[in-house]
């Protein structure tokens, strides 16, 4: 009889661990997906303020409606003025018209259809 006690609060003991080993395992899943929230909120910031930096009023504008419309074209735009930004290639800050041949640039070829009838 003496057996079954111990057994219970060996049981117990390993309830109790379990219990914590989830509790620790959940909790470290929030704190990283907090502190991986934050990272990309402060990478959003600095993208913005890189952009604000380099882009006029109207061509951030013009961006703006392209990434509504086209959001992995307006993406790709994004990473384009941050990459001649950060090398150094931009001089000054682009206007309206340098984000018109900017976007003319890196537009993706139409494709175009034959139709044929018979």
């Amino acid at each position: 009889m003496s057996g079954s006690p111990d057994e219970e609060k060996l049981e117990e003991l390993r309830q109790k661990k379990m219990e914590q080993l989830q509790d620790r395992a959940e909790g470290g899943g929030e704190a990283d997906r907090a502190s991986q929230e934050a990272a990309q909120q402060q990478a959003e910031a600095q993208k913005q303020a890189l952009l604000r930096q380099h882009l006029t009023d109207d061509a951030r504008k013009r961006l703006n409606t392209v990434k509504m419309s086209k959001e992995q074209f307006g993406e790709q735009v994004e990473q384009q003025v941050i990459a001649l930004a950060r090398s150094g290639r931009i001089q000054g800050k682009i206007d309206d018209e340098k984000m018109k041949q900017l976007l003319q640039e890196l537009k993706p070829d139409s494709k175009s259809f034959d139709i044929k009838r018979r």
